[in-house]
């Protein structure tokens, strides 16, 4: 059994998480900015508790005694360069000092490179709206790179957006940056919970996609 600490496990990627580890047996932190708006999420195998991405404080006290962690998590509200950096920064800090040695953190597709090699959101005829988030995303990483020394992170996303239609497959495939790629939630928890179970990446970036012969 593993104690694992979701951050963000309110939204739909955070949810989905939190289920497909208590379904392997795992014990769950779940932490949210305000546990009244979630309490469905308490059960004998999940501890809600309130918490801030970007505090690194309580971060390393609420990472206490927990072997891997799961960052789900955004601020709308905020400058999203200011926002994913610090969240970043507070997350090296706080799992390091909480000694969590895994993250997985829930990425962003539009920075995930295609089969070339080109950043999804470089490609011809991308949106071009939401470009300064898929930045802050790109920042988040560089800190992860350069200031993660003895953090073992990886960052999962789709390979081109989650499936809202509730549709799952039971599985996934790793797969670069595709705008047509597209994965549920409880098949994306799979390689979430899988990365944890039995880590196969490091300090990257990986795409997923629903299961091919789904």
């Amino acid at each position: 059994m593993t104690n694992i600490m979701i951050i963000g496990a309110g939204g739909r990627a955070g949810r989905a998480a939190t289920a497909e580890a208590v379904r392997r047996g795992h014990t769950v932190t779940a932490v949210v900015r305000d546990p009244a708006r979630h309490s469905d999420l308490a059960g004998p195998s999940v501890a809600l508790r309130a918490g801030d991405a970007t505090d690194a404080a309580a971060l390393a006290r609420l990472a206490a005694d927990h072997d891997a962690a799961v960052a789900t998590v955004a601020d709308m509200a905020e400058d999203p360069d200011a926002f994913f950096t610090r969240a970043a920064t507070a997350l090296v800090e706080g799992l390091r000092a909480g000694g969590v040695g895994r993250l997985v953190w829930v990425g962003l597709a539009s920075v995930l490179p295609t089969a070339d090699g080109t950043p999804l959101m470089d490609t011809e005829g991308y949106p071009t709206a939401y470009r300064s988030f898929s930045l802050a995303h790109a920042a988040a990483l560089s800190t992860f790179s350069a200031d993660g020394a003895g953090l073992d992170w990886v960052a999962l996303s789709p390979s081109g957006d989650f499936d809202h239609t509730g549709r799952t497959t039971g599985g996934y495939a790793v797969a670069p940056a595709d705008a047509a790629g597209r994965i549920g939630y409880a098949d994306f928890a799979l390689a979430v919970l899988d990365e944890i179970d039995a880590p196969r990446w490091s300090r990257t970036h990986v795409g997923v996609e629903a299961a091919p012969d789904a």
